[in-house]
């Protein structure tokens, strides 16, 4: 019995030391590296207690209509090299099947060393510049060459970081960007997370870095509404292709389409507000 008592005394001398702090999970939770004062948490925000787990590659495998929809309501992850996680949920995507797709880079089903992250695995990122300056992220999909382009983004976490990581990479002193400005445009979005060329090729269900979690109070259908695509007015018949799906009434969405959805509340397909 003495050795018992003493054994459990050093046990309780250990768990009592310094060197092993107690760390209160409610009041990390909310804490963010750097002081970063911005919203911590929303409805839409999936918290840590939770332990809501990456989308996982089932959830990639998809054809690339239905996975455009499908990312509607999902909250992508970016993790900074400091620790710092900004989080923001999708609201709004493109897609671009490939193939006879006019608009997208894979048309014709031709493969370059530019554009070979849209035939890889489902869920992995296509990253590529536009006007040697600005970066757009894609998802691949099922499909030869597929890709949904992540359009918009409504910020959740991190919104300190994010305005910093434009202001940066605008390279120039700016009034404040609201919150709605963020993320409202494919390279408004990468700016905002601090993605580039590097994140080419990577895949969401295994990188450490960008990651996508199961968003809450998913949208349904009558909640979408499906547009053309922007910027590819020289596509002929598929620049007219409802391949653009954003969350109707939200105030991040990069382009609004208000006659789309005055034409939808008239057949039924949404409600009036």
């Amino acid at each position: 019995m003495p050795r018992k008592r003493k054994l459990l005394a050093q046990l309780s001398a250990l768990q009592s030391n310094s060197s092993f702090p107690q760390i209160n999970a409610l009041e990390n939770l909310n804490a963010t590296p750097g002081g970063d004062s911005s919203p911590k948490s929303s409805k839409y925000f999936v918290t840590e207690e939770k332990k809501s787990p990456r989308l996982e590659a089932d959830f990639f495998h998809q054809p690339c209509v239905s996975l455009a929809k499908s990312f509607l309501g999902q909250i992508l992850v970016r993790k900074l090299p400091d620790g710092r996680e900004l989080w923001g949920r999708i609201v709004e995507t493109e897609a671009y099947l490939g193939g006879e797709d006019e608009a997208s880079h894979s048309r014709g089903g031709k493969q370059t060393q530019r554009n070979a992250a849209m035939f890889m695995t489902p869920g992995t990122l296509y990253v590529y510049q536009i006007y040697g300056i600005y970066f757009c992220i894609n998802v691949s999909s099922q499909g030869e060459g597929a890709a949904v382009l992540l359009r918009s983004l409504e910020p959740l976490q991190g919104l300190d970081a994010m305005r910093e990581l434009r202001r940066t990479a605008r390279k120039a002193p700016t009034k404040m960007l609201k919150d709605w400005q963020l993320c409202n445009g494919p390279s408004r979005l990468c700016q905002a997370l601090g993605i580039d060329k590097a994140f080419d090729q990577r895949n969401l269900t295994q990188d450490t870095d960008i990651w996508m979690v199961p968003g809450q109070d998913l949208p349904g259908e009558h909640d979408v509404v499906a547009t053309t695509r922007i910027g590819i007015g020289s596509r002929g018949e598929w620049a007219q292709k409802p391949l653009r799906f954003y969350l109707r009434g939200n105030k991040f969405v990069s382009v609004v389409d208000k006659k789309m959805e005055k034409e939808m509340a008239a057949t039924g397909h949404l409600s009036c507000s």
